[in-house]
């Protein structure tokens, strides 16, 4: 085989490793992050977060999504 016709495999494999690496990556910051919501509330007392939390936190995923995003722009620059 040519170097040619194994140029789509190579490159489909890295995005999939950094796919399962971001999945495993998010995974573990979201179970940290339940985790440190979870430690500030009493045992019998569910956890309560108001709209105003929930829609600043939603904010902030995707502020960090969207940098994340760029990193990619800004290096083509």
């Amino acid at each position: 085989m040519s170097e040619r016709t194994m140029e789509p495999i190579k490159s489909g494999n890295w995005r999939t490793r950094y796919i399962m690496i971001g999945a495993a990556l998010g995974s573990a910051v979201g179970a940290l992050a339940a985790y440190l919501l979870t430690q500030n509330t009493e045992e019998d007392q569910p956890l309560r977060l108001s709209p105003g939390e929930g829609v600043k936190m939603g904010v902030l995923v995707l502020g960090l999504l969207r940098s994340i995003a760029n990193l990619v722009e800004d290096k083509g620059k």
